[in-house]
């Protein structure tokens, strides 16, 4: 017995593994001390009814003095745990806010070095550990962007609201704000309403740029994967989620594969195939499944522990023998048959003891030995030597 001795997991190994967690607490912390000054006014006089009554005005001195930074903040701390749970949306949203901090901290001189040092830090951590952040949920992901958008909504209601006087036409009613965070997200901008101050028009510029990210992020994390689900089903053309008994399934789209189908088919039976990219050589009438037809998910995905055969018939040994060990694995009624194109795999394959081997290369070559020597070939040899290959043959593959 050889016992494989494993090496030690280097020092990038372990932060590598634990990067998620150092980035999203790295992101909780940068949120809050982006919402640091809005923080120190509310504990400076304490949260009585007088703080809370002075809420809006302590909010509206926040956002004039930095309303990139303060909903930028409320996104970070927001996104944290979903960085901590390696949210690919959330890795999105905060890397989107960092770009654009960064891209505000170049272009405003009163904003701290070391502020803009740890945001182009963070955005290097985010880049360098990006493959950590790989859990897609649309149930997640649709929760998240919908929370997004109405966060960016209610900063852009409150935002005009709190600085009315600042634009063209002052903004005094919901109604009017609503209305004017909307025209802005969308970047539609009809020039009835356009801020008059340098404060308004960054708080404008801080709007649409976070309605473009959270825009962006929900169509990158939302849409475009169930789009292209859709889409994929649609190129396929067979592709269907059906629960099927007693049909077979055929792993394969080589000739011996089309031929066993189309001679299946017009015996009446029902016939599912396992492709890994769909193609326009598969009949018509025939189910599809696209996947790794040696991953057992896919097999359940074509009914196989229901089928009445799995059949590997592939051009690869390999394949195919990995094709019925997963068809064993699935622990159903179905026949596995297997073929076998190179006489030296034969005694391989038959190792992962299928239910029927054929070999059609070792059979072309007895008939036209057998053809050649004047021997007589009847039915029933026949058929024993396309299901049970000639045992000299299995001799010489071992």
């Amino acid at each position: 017995m050889h016992l494989v001795k494993l090496k030690p997991m280097t020092a990038f190994a372990r932060i590598r593994e634990f990067s998620h967690l150092f980035i999203a607490a790295g992101v909780l912390v940068m949120g809050l001390v982006q919402l640091g000054s809005l923080w120190a006014e509310l504990r400076t006089g304490g949260f009585t009814v007088d703080t809370l009554q002075k809420l809006p005005q302590l909010i509206e001195t926040s956002l004039i003095s930095g309303g990139n930074r303060m909903v930028s903040g409320v996104f970070m701390v927001i996104m944290a745990p979903g960085l901590a749970m390696r949210s690919r949306l959330a890795w999105v949203v905060v890397t989107l806010l960092t770009i654009i901090d960064i891209a505000l901290w170049l272009s405003v001189s009163h904003t701290h070095f070391v502020f803009g040092a740890l945001q182009i830090a963070l955005l290097a951590a985010l880049y360098l550990f990006r493959a950590q952040f790989s859990h897609t949920s649309i149930a997640a992901a649709s929760i998240f962007s919908t929370g997004s958008l109405f966060l960016v909504v209610a900063y852009g209601v409150l935002g005009s609201l709190f600085m009315g006087s600042q634009f063209s036409t002052p903004i005094n009613d919901l109604g009017t704000a609503f209305y004017f965070t909307i025209v802005t997200m969308s970047t539609v901008g009809y020039g009835d309403i356009y801020p008059t101050t340098p404060d308004a028009r960054l708080y404008v510029i801080s709007l649409i740029l976070l309605g473009l990210t959270v825009f962006t992020a929900a169509i990158s994390t939302v849409l475009l994967p169930f789009l292209q689900k859709r889409l994929q089903n649609f190129l396929a053309g067979k592709e269907r989620a059906m629960k099927m008994s007693g049909h077979y399934v055929i792993t394969s789209r080589s000739n011996l594969a089309l031929n066993t189908c189309r001679e299946l088919q017009e015996r009446g039976e029902s016939v599912m195939f396992i492709v890994e990219t769909p193609g326009d050589d598969l009949p018509d009438d025939a189910q599809v499944v696209t996947g790794n037809p040696t991953d057992i998910e896919t097999l359940k995905h074509a009914s196989g522990k229901t089928a009445r055969a799995i059949m590997a018939l592939g051009e690869d040994d390999a394949t195919n023998a990995f094709v019925v060990l997963a068809a064993k694995e699935l622990q159903g009624s179905a026949q596995t048959v297997v073929a076998v194109n190179n006489t030296k795999n034969l005694a391989k394959v038959q190792r992962v003891q299928p239910d029927m081997v054929i070999a059609p290369t070792i059979l072309g070559g007895e008939l036209l030995a057998m053809a050649l020597t004047g021997e007589e070939v009847s039915d029933q040899s026949l058929v024993d030597r396309l299901i049970n290959p000639h045992a000299s043959d299995r001799e010489n593959a071992t």
